[in-house]
């Protein structure tokens, strides 16, 4: 297993290649320390966990790893279905000429929906489409606590679990944050 910024599992993610509502999430704060967990999977990509925190209001600083090559029998009730929240991946926009493109899309999105008879599922599809998302799905998340699909990956992944908590840990006594407060 290796551990890697967190920048480059999301980059791993985005560039995967895999059909982008096939993602599924669970996330919630660390069950020690500041910062919090995810753990992002596809039945074709694998499973990804990440440890982030915010060093500062700007700046997010973390730790990840590829933990699994595919969901199996397992892992997939791990993951949350349909009734969750929604999350989604967007990698930033190449230039003026794409964001534009971008803005046209979505504009008609949200004229199309708001005149006809919809769903927030439907809505949040066409969405991630018209900003070509390369990665969203369901997700459960709790901003204030920690998901129980969180304990239970924990349990699941030991090892890295550990040795993300260690690195994480490192990072953020390297960069003095004082748990958060600067």
């Amino acid at each position: 297993m290796r551990v890697r910024d967190w920048q480059d599992i999301l980059e791993e993610v985005t560039d995967s290649g895999a059909d982008p509502g096939g993602w599924r999430a669970v996330a919630g704060d660390r069950d020690r320390g500041i910062g919090e967990d995810m753990y992002l999977g596809h039945p074709s990509a694998g499973v990804f966990q990440l440890k982030t925190y915010a060093k500062n209001p700007f700046e997010v600083q973390g730790v990840g790893t590829r933990i699994a090559r595919r969901i199996d029998d397992d892992l997939d009730p791990l993951f949350p279905e349909g009734d969750a929240g929604r999350f989604g991946v967007q990698s930033p926009m190449a230039d003026k000429d794409e964001a534009e493109q971008a803005a046209t899309e979505l504009e008609s999105v949200l004229e199309t929906h708001a005149d006809a008879p919809t769903t927030p599922d439907a809505l949040f599809e066409d969405v991630m489409g018209a900003l070509d998302s390369p990665a969203y799905g369901p997700m459960e998340y709790d901003q204030y606590d920690r998901p129980e699909g969180l304990d239970e990956f924990a349990d699941e992944f030991e090892e890295a679990e550990r040795l993300l908590d260690t690195e994480l840990d490192d990072l953020v006594d390297e960069n003095d944050t004082n748990h958060g407060f600067q």
